[in-house]
C-alpha cells in the first residue's frame, strides 16, 4: 500500500485516458503529491509521464491489455495523509469487506464524472481524460487532504 503521510495531501486523479494524455490534463492535475489513475490507461507512457510529476496509483480497466497491464492491480488501495483511498475501475465490481477504514473510493469506467458522499464514504469518478465520449466532458478530479478532512474538486477540462 502507497503511503503519502503529509498533513495537507494533494491527489491528482484522472482515468480513462485510452493512451492520449493531453496537456490539459496535466496542467489542471496541479502540483499533486500523489496521483491516482482509475484505469483504462491504455499506454505505458501515460504512466510514465504521470510518474514525471509525483508517485502514481494506477488499476488496470477492462481496455487495459498485454504485458505492461498486467502489472497493473484491478484494485488498490492508499494511504494519503490521514485519509485511506481504494481505487477500482469500474465501481460495480467494488466488494469493500464490511470493516474497511477506507474514506475515499475512486472509480472511471463510466467516463461520467461525479463526486458522491454516501454512507459515509467519498465516492469520486474523474470521468474520462482521454479521447471525448458522446456529448461526455473531458475531466479529471483534484482532492485536498487536511488531517482528515477532504475537500473534493472537479475540473472539466477546455480541449
Amino acid at each position: 500500500m502507497e503511503r503519502i503521510n503529509t498533513n495537507t495531501t494533494n491527489v491528482g486523479i484522472i482515468s480513462d485516458t485510452h493512451g492520449l494524455l493531453r496537456p490539459e490534463a496535466i496542467r489542471a492535475l496541479g502540483k499533486p503529491d500523489l496521483i491516482v489513475h482509475a484505469g483504462d490507461v491504455g499506454s505505458p507512457q501515460v504512466l510514465e509521464s504521470l510518474r514525471a510529476l509525483a508517485p502514481v496509483i494506477a488499476v488496470r480497466g477492462n481496455n487495459d491489455v498485454g504485458g505492461w497491464a498486467d502489472a497493473l492491480p484491478v484494485f488498490a488501495e492508499a494511504q494519503a495523509g490521514q485519509v485511506s483511498l481504494c481505487v477500482i475501475h469500474n465501481i460495480k465490481e467494488l466488494k469493500l469487506p464490511e470493516h474497511s477504514d477506507v474514506q475515499v473510493v475512486i472509480s472511471g469506467h463510466s467516463h461520467r464524472p461525479s463526486i458522491e458522499h454516501k454512507d459515509g464514504l467519498l465516492f469520486l469518478n474523474p470521468g474520462s481524460a482521454g479521447p471525448r465520449r458522446f456529448k461526455l466532458p473531458v475531466s479529471v478530479a483534484r482532492i485536498r487532504i487536511v488531517g482528515k478532512q477532504i475537500t473534493a474538486r472537479m475540473i472539466e477540462l477546455r480541449v
